[in-house]
């Protein structure tokens, strides 16, 4: 099982991630949770991103709760099997931006 991570290193975390951001959504801690909400040209574009995700998030064996409305992907990540956020949340969230970037 993996380690859950402490609030310190949590909000870091968080941090990290929105960094680099000056517009469109941020990631953000919802109790045990990481959330965000991506935006898209379309939906051909959203589901593109999703799908590219989705082979990300195989390999990584880290699923998203997601639900896809037009343009917009509302992402949720938390680890199960831990009750809580842990490294993996965080790599899965940094692909993600990452993707939806190009």
């Amino acid at each position: 099982m993996t380690q859950t991570l402490a609030h310190t290193e949590i909000a870091q975390l968080v941090a990290q991630l929105n960094q680099h951001k000056e517009e469109g959504a941020h990631w953000h801690q919802d109790g045990d949770r990481l959330v965000k909400t991506f935006t898209f040209n379309n939906f051909i574009a959203a589901f593109g991103w999703m799908s590219q995700v989705a082979m990300w998030a195989e390999k990584l064996n880290h699923h998203p709760e997601w639900k896809n409305v037009y343009n917009r992907v509302e992402v949720v990540l938390t680890t199960h099997d831990a009750k809580g956020l842990t490294e993996r949340d965080f790599l899965l969230a940094q692909k993600m931006d990452k993707l939806a970037s190009n």
